[in-house]
């Protein structure tokens, strides 16, 4: 996989990074550590023009979420988890989840894994 991840800049509450296939702007809580970030809402407008969307979270997230859920009654008892656009990784952090969303593009994997937004 590229390295081609370059540091982001804040632009009010968006967090974006610009690579050589994609701009990405991510929806981080303000006082949150960008190198600690295991559950964001992303926005990519890839070079074509075409905007895509997805929920970044972590497998270890997913997880804690599963287990809470499973003592307060949630989702069947904490037996399933499910959000909107997800796409789950191992890492934490934005730089981590920037390379596997440029990972996705360079392996032509991206259209099957983020959700295209309508025109």
């Amino acid at each position: 996989m590229s390295h081609s991840a370059q540091s982001g800049s804040w632009d009010g509450p968006w967090y974006r990074v610009r690579t050589e296939h994609f701009e990405a702007a991510f929806l981080p809580n303000a006082d949150e550590d960008l190198e600690s970030v295991d559950n964001v809402d992303v926005f990519v407008d890839l070079r074509d023009g075409s905007r895509w969307s997805a929920t970044v979270i972590t497998l270890a997230k997913v997880e804690a979420i599963m287990a809470r859920r499973a003592e307060s009654g949630e989702a069947l008892g904490g037996r399933y988890f499910w959000c909107s656009d997800g796409l789950i990784v191992r890492d934490v952090g934005m730089s981590s989840m920037t390379e596997v969303l440029v990972g996705l593009v360079e392996n032509d994997e991206f259209a099957q894994v983020v959700h295209r937004l309508d025109d």
